[in-house]
């Protein structure tokens, strides 16, 4: 008898999961993209889905449907998101950290203990899938965001990119309409303080953006100093972690390649196309000494109109693998 009821709770339990995943694994990736913006890390957002999916699947045959499994599903992860980040540093970029842009001749100063920002693969979120636009993934909000409590994060990301209601937003936090009405006005005017100037970024599609891209490549692997320099706007800006100095303008870019970059002739280094937050990215790959391009940095690009106007460049060769790059070239 204990038997069968083993049997019967087994082939129940394994009912209950094959129900769950069939109503919500269609949500995955903008869970994803959801406990991306609220961590900025790729690494703890794949982590936060699986501990999401996980609650989800335990308090599943609680599930009243007074929601959509949808906002159900998004309210466990934001309280899963919030219970991950107290007590965490938030991560910044560079240009974050408060200090004037660095001259390009000076030693470069690596802060491996400092939690960066990190980029997200396109592949991993379907962009056309996620709820809101490109920008509510791209690298400027997504590091904009991380100057907010987690609290007022949350809130933002809930009502602004999300749309959802302020009742709705208060029942997933466990607070009033009046609390969260006021988290967002403090975390609207926060944002407005450490966003940078917004600027018309050209659409991944535009053959302007595909041109420009092209060039920019091709600029590289040539090692032609004085071309990449010609490709950055007036006010471009540079950024590297785990590297905390940032450079503006491309005069000051092209010197820091220069005088830092390993690379010393044309072939030196090969770029691969891919995409990250919605924008165009670059996997840069260095010849070493056996002749072999291996993954080097990564760079996620700001394209506008007149040039190239910000990269940050990710020195995480972790990422390559989540890029689905290859972890070398062969001539």
């Amino acid at each position: 008898m204990s038997v069968d009821r083993t049997i019967l709770a087994a082939v129940t339990a394994q009912a209950i999961e094959d129900e769950f995943l069939s109503h919500t694994e269609q949500y995955r990736r903008e869970i994803l993209a959801h406990c991306y913006r609220m961590t900025g890390s790729i690494h703890d957002a794949e982590d936060l889905v699986q501990e999401t999916y996980l609650r989800g699947w335990k308090a599943y045959d609680r599930f009243e449907g007074k929601s959509s499994v949808r906002t159900w599903l998004y309210r466990i992860a934001t309280n899963t998101c919030l219970t991950a980040l107290e007590g965490k540093q938030r991560r910044p970029l560079p240009t974050g950290l408060g200090a004037p842009s660095a001259d390009p001749l000076d030693e470069l100063d690596e802060r491996t203990e400092i939690p960066w920002l990190e980029p997200l693969p396109d592949d991993a979120t379907d962009p056309a899938a996620i709820v809101g636009s490109r920008e509510s993934v791209r690298l400027a909000f997504v590091a904009a965001l991380q100057h907010l409590p987690a609290k007022q994060r949350a809130v933002l990301v809930l009502r602004e990119v999300l749309q959802w209601k302020a009742q709705e937003v208060a029942d997933a936090i466990g607070s009033s309409t009046a609390a969260v009405n006021s988290l967002l006005q403090r975390a609207r005017a926060q944002l407005q303080e450490v966003s940078p100037q917004e600027e018309t970024l050209l659409e991944p599609e535009d053959p302007m953006l595909r041109e420009q891209l092209r060039q920019y490549i091709n600029a590289f692997e040539r090692y032609d100093v004085d071309a990449i320099a010609k490709m950055f706007t007036t006010e471009a800006i540079w950024e590297m972690p785990p590297f905390t100095g940032w450079y503006r303008g491309g005069p000051s870019i092209a010197a820091l390649i220069k005088e830092q970059c390993p690379a010393e002739k044309a072939g030196d280094m090969r770029l691969i196309e891919t995409s990250a937050n919605g924008q165009p990215a670059v996997g840069l790959y260095m010849r070493e000494g056996d002749g072999v391009h291996r993954p080097f940095q990564m760079h996620v690009l700001d394209v506008t109109p007149d040039g190239v106007a910000h990269v940050v460049c990710f020195f995480d060769l972790s990422l390559f693998e989540k890029f689905g790059l290859p972890t070398e070239l062969l001539d």
